[in-house]
């Protein structure tokens, strides 16, 4: 697959803006590039391609703080998050990517609807719940590279410490990318010819992206940022689900 000057000038915009936010907030430049990225490039190459630029970043700013990781509660979610990942690879082969799209923007229009509706104090949850948001985050994980929110909703019910949480979701997502990256590689999606120089391309553009974002943290109101995230998001998970239906 050729790209001409036009295409990857609005990936490498895409993939400023994703992490931009990443920097921002400390979440979503998955959930945020995803539904743009495959206007203009095929999932399957969408997802290993931001696979690539979420280790880089984990390697960068999650493995830092990692002596503050809560190991006990980090290691219930990874067996079911591993099941979890290897039946969304399995799905991200074989099935249409128009049906894979359609449930993207589901997820999507859902999540930033949550997110921006849900207010209060979350409720704890028991430890029996790592099963179920471990299983459907590992899916989404791979599927889309958007499980975080999953694994994100189970720890905040779990952790108090705000040091401690960042640290966790951190290293399970650093884990996360590591078993993706072996999981895609055994399913042949590095093979696409055109995925490599893609990835070298751009990953300036992320680390720009990155930098940028931190350096706003401190200036932006990080609630006020959020919000207009999500309402862009519903923006773009109602456009897929229209497109794909």
């Amino acid at each position: 697959m050729a790209f001409d000057i036009l295409t990857l000038t609005q990936l490498a915009c895409i993939i400023v803006f994703g992490y931009t936010v990443y920097g921002l907030t400390g979440f979503g430049s998955a959930v945020t590039a995803m539904p743009l990225l495959v206007l203009l490039i095929p999932l399957r190459m969408a997802v290993p391609l931001m696979l690539v630029f979420d280790l880089v970043s984990g390697l960068l700013l999650g493995l830092k703080n990692r002596r503050f990781i809560e190991k006990r509660e980090a290691l219930r979610l990874i067996p079911f998050m591993v099941a979890g990942m290897a039946i969304g690879v399995l799905a991200l082969v074989r099935s249409p990517e128009h049906l894979l799209l359609l449930v993207l923007g589901l997820f999507i229009l859902s999540y930033s609807a949550w997110s921006l509706l849900v207010r209060g104090k979350p409720q704890p949850l028991a430890s029996a719940w790592a099963g179920p948001f471990g299983v459907v985050g590992g899916m989404f994980t791979a599927l889309f590279g958007t499980g975080g929110p999953f694994y994100t909703i189970f720890l905040t019910r779990r952790l108090h410490d705000k040091l401690t949480l960042r640290a966790t979701i951190s290293g399970v997502l650093f884990f996360s990318a590591v078993a993706r990256l072996v999981l895609f590689t055994g399913a042949g999606l590095y093979r696409q010819p055109a995925l490599p120089l893609l990835a070298a391309v751009l990953l300036p553009f992320a680390l720009g992206g990155l930098y940028l974002g931190n350096r706003l943290h401190q200036r932006l109101p990080a609630e006020r940022v959020k919000q207009a995230v999500w309402v862009v998001l519903i923006a773009g998970g109602a456009s897929l689900v229209l497109r794909n239906l």
